[in-house]
């Protein structure tokens, strides 16, 4: 691998102005969970971010909680001993958080408790010790913990999404690509370039992610190390380098190279060696790869039937290429769900180019967005999202939908546009 020199980064790593990210609730479940967080009591010298107000939108966001306002709270109880569950429930909330914050030897303590207030039952109580940089990054844990105790799913609150910005009208368009939390706060520059940035996509470990640069005024691949800003070109051979996918094990990218042939074909490429291996041979184009998540299998995008369909291949076998997807005239951009069960794609729905999920064993198909040109789905870690690109009224907006399509959101930039999302691996807390 070859690395870039130590200027650009510096220049990239120093931009502080970005599209920051707002979101906007478009649909919840009928029957949202009611209920009230209560404003976290502060010890003597802390100072600093609202806890409680990050978990209530995380919680309200995920369109599955109906938090109550602050204003209609009649009490302020900072202990699970001191909550009138009587009085909660004559207020219609099933369950209640509080908690309080504290500055013990030079770090803020979080402590969290979850009360059921119909049956009195305290579900947990948690205790966070960080730097008071990191309280958002608490705030979303305990967010997670409250989602999974309550709902059984574990909680993505606390993870990230990259996605590239665009803003400025060409010839002098810029490009970014950014970091943000799942509620798209703490945006941060990874990279900034005059010409086009596509198709990042996380390691596994969270720690990189790869995607694909003009910068040099052809396509190239880069891997970047997400939190020193290191990067290496590791593809830029003659023609198309484009649509690279990390192994689980990090050892490896899918990618779509051309040669000078000019005919798009998947190939995977030996991030230590740089060795190539070519996977597929048909003069279609094949694109778009993704591994399976225990790394065993491809899907990818091949219009070898006359028009685009996601296929299936196991590596190292002999076998030719399993088509998957038979509804509709046109499906691509696959994407796996981590437990391998769902696929998601763009699919063509009555004239428009939407989001889908089809179920991997049945082969149903379940269309989940509305737009007219919503592309580039990704995963949440937890499987019960998904992260996608969209337009509205001409401008490039993410937007967000559950796998059963009962909750949506929209995340619109401040400036510019946004596309191409991909949303980031469980992290530990070191790597938030």
């Amino acid at each position: 691998m070859r690395t870039t020199g130590l200027a650009l980064i510096a220049l990239v790593m120093a931009t502080t102005s970005q599209a920051q990210l707002k979101i906007e609730i478009t649909s919840g479940v009928t029957d949202p969970i009611p209920i009230a967080v209560v404003q976290f009591a502060r010890g003597a010298g802390t100072d600093g971010l609202d806890v409680a107000a990050v978990v209530q939108a995380d919680l309200e966001r995920s369109g599955r909680f109906k938090p109550m306002a602050r204003a209609d709270m009649l009490t302020q109880p900072i202990r699970s001993a001191d909550i009138d569950l009587a009085a909660w429930r004559q207020q219609r909330n099933d369950f209640v958080v509080v908690g309080r914050v504290t500055e013990v030897g030079g770090q803020s303590v979080v402590e969290a408790e979850l009360v059921n207030v119909l049956n009195g039952q305290r579900l947990f109580a948690e205790r966070f010790a960080t730097p008071s940089r990191n309280m958002r990054a608490v705030a979303h844990r305990l967010s997670d913990a409250i989602y999974e105790k309550i709902l059984g799913v574990r909680g993505a609150f606390a993870t990230r999404i990259a996605y590239v910005s665009v803003d400025g009208r060409p010839p002098a368009q810029r490009y970014q690509l950014l970091v943000a939390d799942a509620d798209g706060e703490n945006a941060r520059v990874i990279l900034e370039s005059k010409q086009p940035l596509m198709s990042p996509t996380w390691s596994a470990d969270g720690e990189w992610l790869a995607y694909v640069s003009f910068e040099r005024r052809v396509s190239a691949i880069y891997v970047q190390q997400v939190r020193t800003g290191k990067r290496s070109m590791v593809s830029s051979r003659a023609g198309v380098n484009g649509s690279p996918a990390w192994s689980p094990d990090g050892k490896t990218l899918a990618v779509t190279l051309s040669g000078t042939s000019g005919n798009l074909d998947v190939y995977l490429l030996d991030l230590a060696t740089q060795s190539l291996r070519r996977v597929t041979t048909d003069p279609a184009i094949d694109t778009e790869a993704v591994f399976s998540p225990d790394g065993k299998e491809l899907l990818f995008t091949s219009d070898r039937s006359g028009n685009p369909q996601v296929y299936r291949l196991a590596i190292g076998a002999q076998d030719r290429p399993k088509r998957v997807t038979f509804s509709g005239g046109y499906n691509s951009r696959p994407r796996v769900s981590p437990d391998g069960k769902l696929l998601a794609m763009t699919t063509l729905d009555a004239g428009a180019y939407r989001v889908a999920v089809q179920d991997l064993a049945s082969g149903t198909l379940r269309v989940l967005s509305r737009g007219r040109q919503d592309e580039s789905p990704s995963f949440a870690p937890n499987g019960a999202s998904l992260i996608y690109a969209g337009r509205e009224r001409g401008q490039g907006v993410l937007a967000n939908v559950s796998v059963d399509g009962a909750t949506s959101q929209r995340l619109k930039a401040d400036a510019g546009e946004v596309r191409e999302p991909v949303w980031g691996p469980f992290t530990t807390p070191s790597q938030d």
